[in-house]
């Protein structure tokens, strides 16, 4: 497909999975507006934004399309791990986590699916996680954000499909990315197990034998924004080197 000139929001660019999504479609010519708390205010399309405050996604997604006069595409990336069973989980933790994975996403298909359907067009990606379809120990916040965004993703495709918005989950399994490193320093603190041997565990879990990398995932989200999946709707998509079909 003709991916020049197409305007894309992707949050959570400046790191990991988002970074390398956002590389690659600016590589296609898709112009990449980065709504995240940390990056480079040199660049004409950064725009700081706490995914947890509604009205500053409103602000900055009213103030993509002012400058565009359409948005085409959203990655909605931003997210958060928290190792922790449910005893271990201070209030704190637990209004943070959900705060920015499950309310962050609601906040930005809120701001973005007017545009979209006054323009009839729209393709989204949610972060969703191998934990949209499994439990893992101590992951019971977390999990719970992955598995209602991955309903989110379902209901909102349903009630967006008459106005030709699609919306799939893409649903990555362990990354190298600088979300797992803090997961990792944290259960390796936690458990006194020294990181490299946990970074061999997690090897070990999957089917292909190692860990996936942010390009590889970028990939596949490319796929579902692009034209070229214009038949899925809807659909958490695994891309987690088969750990979830063990």
């Amino acid at each position: 497909m003709d991916w020049n000139n197409k305007v894309a929001i992707i949050t959570g660019a400046g790191t990991g999975i988002g970074k390398a999504t956002g590389e690659l479609l600016e590589s296609k010519g898709c112009r990449v507006y980065n709504l995240d708390i940390a990056g480079s205010g040199d660049s004409p399309y950064f725009i700081h934004c706490d995914v947890r405050d509604r009205q500053a996604i409103r602000a900055a997604v009213q103030a993509v399309h002012d400058r565009e006069q359409r948005i085409d595409f959203l990655f909605s990336n931003a997210g958060i791990h928290l190792f922790a069973g449910i005893e271990e989980t201070t209030d704190e933790e637990f209004d943070n986590v959900t705060a920015t994975n499950i309310l962050g996403t609601f906040y930005l298909l809120q701001s973005v699916l007017p545009h979209m359907k006054a323009q009839q067009k729209g393709s989204i990606v949610l972060m969703g996680s191998d934990q949209s379809f499994v439990g893992k120990a101590r992951s019971a916040v977390y999990g719970l954000t992955k598995g209602a965004v991955g309903q989110l993703t379902k209901s909102t495709a349903i009630d967006y499909a008459p106005f030709n918005i699609r919306v799939n989950c893409i649903c990555p399994g362990t990354i190298d990315t600088p979300l797992l490193h803090r997961a990792v320093e944290r259960f390796s603190t936690l458990s006194t197990t020294p990181s490299a041997d946990v970074y061999r565990s997690l090897d070990g879990m999957q089917p292909l034998g190692r860990i996936g990398r942010p390009e590889e995932i970028a990939s596949v989200v490319a796929f579902l924004l692009s034209d070229d999946s214009s038949f899925m709707t809807g659909s958490l998509v695994s891309a987690d080197g088969g750990y979830v079909c063990q």
